[in-house]
C-alpha cells in the first residue's frame, strides 16, 4: 500500500467492505503464480488473500481501463451466474460491452460470426470459467484483466486482481470498487463524496427470491378488505339484500311477459300468409 499515492490509498471503509464481503477468503488450493498474493494459510487449509494487494491491483486495472480512449472497446465477460449482473452493471456505468452468459467460440477470432468483436481490453470474472475468452484473446493480442482466486491459473492473464471470485458478494463488490475507481479517474464522480450507486446493485439475485419478494410486495399493497367477503362497506347493502328488496327477478319476468306482447305473433303470421 505504500507504493500508491495517498489519494489512491484505500480508506478504512473500503477495507471494511472487502472484509465484510469475504473477499480475503481464498480456496484450499493455491496456484504457484498466486502465492505472492497470499498472506497466510489458516489451520483448516484456507488461504487468506492479502487485501492490500487486492486494492493495488484494482487501482492498476482502473488506470489501464481509463487509458482506453473509447469505452466501447472494453469487453466485460462473465459466464458464471454470480458475476453476470455485476458485469452488466459495470458495462452500463462505464460504457463498456458486456458478454453475460455463454461465450460463443470465435467471437474474437472468426469475423464471420454475428457476435464478432474486436475489443482492445477484456475483463473476465473467473479464468477457469472464462478460459475460452482468454485463449482467443491470446490469439489476437488482447490484454486480459481477471479476478483471480488462489487456485486460478494465470496463463495469458496480464493483470490479476486477487479476490474471492466464488462468493456473489465478493464478486459484486470487486466490480463495484473497480467501476467506482474508473469513474473517479475519469472525473465523472468526486473522491470527496460517496458514490450514489449502492453496492447491492452489483450483487447477484436469485430469480426465485426475486419472485417471492415481488409476491410479498403485491400482497402488502393489496388492501385489507379487498377480498369478496369484506368488500362491501358498512353502509352498503349486501348482494342478497339488493335482490330481495324492490323488484325481484320473478316480478321482472312476469311484467315483461304481457298478454298483448305475446298476442302480436299470430298477427305477424297472418301478414306472411297474406
Amino acid at each position: 500500500m505504500s507504493k500508491l499515492p495517498s489519494i489512491l490509498k484505500a480508506t478504512e471503509e473500503d477495507i471494511k467492505l472487502l472484509l465484510a464481503a469475504k473477499s480475503h477468503l481464498g480456496s484450499k488450493n493455491c496456484d504457484v503464480h498466486m502465492e505472492p498474493y497470499v498472506y497466510k494459510r489458516r489451520a483448516d487449509g484456507v488461504h487468506i488473500i492479502n487485501i492490500g494487494k487486492t486494492w493495488e491491483k484494482i487501482v492498476l486495472a482502473a488506470r489501464i481501463i481509463v487509458a482506453i480512449e473509447n469505452p466501447a472497446d472494453i469487453c466485460v465477460i462473465s459466464a458464471r451466474p454470480y458475476g453476470q449482473r455485476a458485469a452488466l452493471k459495470f458495462a452500463s456505468h462505464t460504457g463498456a460491452q458486456a458478454i453475460a452468459g455463454r461465450f460463443t467460440p470465435g467471437t474474437f477470432t472468426n469475423y464471420i460470426t454475428r457476435a464478432f468483436k474486436e475489443p482492445r481490453l477484456i475483463i473476465v470474472t473467473d479464468p477457469l470459467t472464462d478460459h475460452q475468452a482468454i485463449k482467443e484473446a491470446s490469439y489476437v493480442n488482447i490484454p486480459v484483466i481477471a479476478f483471480c482466486d488462489t487456485e486460478s491459473p494465470l496463463k495469458y492473464v496480464d493483470v490479476a486482481i486477487p479476490t474471492n471470485n466464488r462468493a456473489k458478494n465478493a464478486i459484486g463488490l470487486a466490480y463495484w470498487l473497480l467501476c467506482r475507481e474508473v469513474l473517479r479517474l475519469r472525473g465523472t464522480i468526486s473522491r470527496s463524496a460517496p458514490w450514489d450507486v449502492m453496492v447491492d446493485m452489483f450483487f447477484y439475485r436469485d430469480p426465485e427470491e426475486k419472485a417471492e419478494e415481488e409476491a410479498a410486495a403485491a400482497a402488502a399493497e393489496k388492501p385489507a378488505g379487498a377480498d369478496v367477503a369484506g368488500s362491501w362497506a358498512p353502509g352498503e347493502a349486501a348482494p342478497d339484500a339488493e335482490w330481495t328488496e324492490g323488484a325481484a327477478p320473478a316480478a321482472d319476468w312476469s311484467a315483461d311477459a304481457a298478454a298483448g306482447d305475446w298476442s302480436a305473433e299470430p298477427a305477424a303470421q297472418d301478414q306472411w300468409s297474406a
